[in-house]
């Protein structure tokens, strides 16, 4: 009894030798497997600096490039002006009246006057050439003859000046039809009929068929940044797709007095007929912030909480990681403010499956 009870125990310490020893072959075998593991292989890219172009969205609205304002040069009443929003009018063309009758008034007395000035011209020449012959024959004096001289240049002067108020009669009658002089579009109208207006008073803003303009509203700091022949893509507000290019023609020299920016005019080129004044646009420009280091997205990471990226030494091939700051980023690129320098090696591939101290290769290159 006592010898079947020793050799039990012999067989259980034997067991667990041989358990002991399985366990202890199999630690060394994965710690081999590990030492002798190859290098895991990754994508990576060498940091560069490049310039960087920030895009920047304004909203605005299409004006003629030419817009004028038409007025009468003369105050009056208005007996018609039937100018509405949006209509084509050609050069030449009667936009608005005014009641023509003090003018026809004053351009019959001019009339009038020229008729009797007329008159007294032919009396002053007739006594002139009178007086000039009896000078000749003896029987008048010197005297009387200046006299018909002056007589007639006074009565020249006279028809004159007559003329001249004519003229000017005929134009103040011209003036009470404003017409038009270029074609265009209306953009604006000012009084109806009926009313009383004042010279130079607005009656029309017609936009000439010269050309477009996309007009912007920008801030100071904008406009110091862009230099003068930056090229403007423009688009519709309600549909994209409809798109024009432009550069900056014209900028105020006095910012607005409540919105404190400034009106940027865009001289559009070949714009579509989609484009119609008065439509509201996108405008698009990328201006330059400096050299910048970007990284593709894919090589971003997080370690301690914070934003990182694996170094590759290209001496090693081993890797480490690193912190980084984020100046901005968007689903491709991630553009890096700090913590790397150009020349070094980053991961951009493969970045979930690697650890600190190791071993990597880089795909396209040896073993």
């Amino acid at each position: 009894m006592h010898g079947r009870r020793t050799t039990s125990r012999q067989v259980l310490a034997l067991t667990l030798m041989v358990a002991l020893s399985v366990l202890s072959l199999a630690a060394c075998g994965r710690q081999t497997e590990t030492k002798e593991s190859p290098p895991r292989p990754v994508r990576t890219t060498t940091i560069e600096k490049r310039e960087s172009l920030v895009p920047l969205t304004f909203t605005g609205r299409i004006e003629a490039e030419d817009e004028v304002s038409v007025a009468f040069r003369i105050a009056g009443r208005l007996i018609a002006n039937d100018t509405k929003i949006g209509d084509r009018v050609e050069a030449g063309q009667v936009l608005a009246q005014l009641e023509p009758q003090n003018e026809l008034s004053a351009l019959r007395q001019a009339k009038a006057a020229l008729s009797a000035a007329q008159g007294q011209l032919t009396q002053a020449r007739n006594h002139y050439e009178r007086q000039e012959t009896l000078l000749a024959q003896g029987w008048t004096t010197r005297a009387n003859f200046e006299a018909a001289t002056q007589a007639r240049q006074t009565a020249q002067s006279q028809v004159e000046a007559a003329e001249a108020q004519l003229s000017s009669a005929h134009d103040l009658v011209g003036f009470t039809e404003l017409r038009a002089d270029a074609p265009g579009k209306i953009t604006a109208t000012g009084p109806a009929a009926g009313e009383v207006v004042q010279a130079g008073q607005m009656i029309a803003r017609i936009a000439r068929q010269d050309g477009r303009d996309a007009v912007f509203d920008v801030a100071a700091q904008m406009v110091r940044a862009a230099p003068g022949d930056m090229q403007v893509t423009v688009s519709l507000t309600d549909d994209p797709k409809v798109t024009a290019r432009g550069r900056i023609r014209q900028i105020a020299a006095q910012a607005d007095p409540v919105t404190r920016t400034f009106e940027v005019k865009v001289g559009l080129t070949d714009p579509p007929a989609a484009m119609r004044l008065g439509a509201t646009v996108n405008g698009r420009v990328e201006t330059s912030s400096g050299p910048v280091i970007d990284i593709p997205a894919s090589a971003l990471t997080r370690i301690n909480q914070q934003p990182a990226v694996w170094i590759v030494d290209p001496s090693t091939n081993l890797v480490s990681a690193r912190n980084v700051d984020i100046l901005r980023f968007d689903q491709a690129q991630v553009i890096i403010s700090q913590g790397l320098d150009a020349g070094e090696v980053v991961v951009t591939a493969g970045v979930q499956a690697i650890h600190p101290g190791q071993k990597v290769r880089v795909l396209g290159s040896g073993p």
